[in-house]
């Protein structure tokens, strides 16, 4: 009960201030923009714990070799080495941590090149019907019958910086990088909603070699 009646009074509260301000002809000060993080996300491998248990042998957990910007998540000590068509190979495959339900390898479109695959862009765990490879680990190989994608370029954001960009889960979003070379924008952008994200943008090297992310003056999301 004093939860809700606290809630109401911050309600008319924020209504009565926005009608007095208005009265003396000024407006309430405009919310802030979120800081906005733009990350390029090399090729990397997530990875089931039974799978791991295949390439690093039982018992095998993953340890921590960096934090990345999203809670909790990690880049591991582990690589392992991806074997593709006619043999081509991917050395010191990273896996990023923790371990997941499903496996799954992210490559961009040089990597596939590479390798010899015609890579299809997927949402991260959507790998049905996609190219698989092997996997060898220094205890073990591993077969991966599907799971080989291109990861669609996408952005993290809390609910509220979902409700400050006026976009919901699954939405797309344009994202404008200005840089000394060139200014880029990347449509269609997915919007991924969740309470633990941070504002970030996760794009593959590729992308931002294109866009010259590591000299960007400016990143900003634009909804269209």
């Amino acid at each position: 009960m004093n939860a809700a009646l606290n809630s109401n009074r911050s309600v008319v509260e924020d209504l009565v201030r926005s009608s007095l301000l208005r009265q003396i002809g000024r407006e309430l000060p405009a919310t802030p923009a979120p800081t906005l993080v733009v990350n390029s996300s090399a090729r990397h491998m997530h990875i089931s714990p039974e799978n791991l248990e295949v390439l690093f042998g039982p018992g095998a957990t993953l340890t921590v070799h960096k934090w990345l910007y999203q809670e909790g998540q990690f880049a591991a000590e582990q690589t392992v080495t991806l074997i593709g068509p006619r043999r081509r190979v991917i050395p010191n495959l990273r896996i990023l941590g923790p371990c997941r339900s499903l496996t799954q390898i992210e490559l961009a479109i040089t990597d596939a090149i590479q390798l010899g695959v015609d890579l299809p862009v997927r949402m991260s765990g959507d790998i049905k019907g996609t190219p698989g490879g092997y996997v060898m680990g220094p205890k073990g190989m591993l077969e991966m019958k599907e799971g080989l994608i291109r990861a669609a370029r996408h952005v993290h954001m809390s609910p509220a910086d979902a409700k400050f960009y006026g976009v919901k889960h699954l939405d797309r979003i344009t994202l404008k990088v200005t840089s000394p070379a060139c200014n880029t924008r990347f449509d269609d952008l997915i919007v991924r909603v969740d309470p633990s994200f941070k504002l970030e943008v996760h794009m593959d090297t590729d992308e931002a070699n294109a866009c010259d992310l590591e000299r960007a003056e400016k990143v900003e999301l634009i909804k269209t």
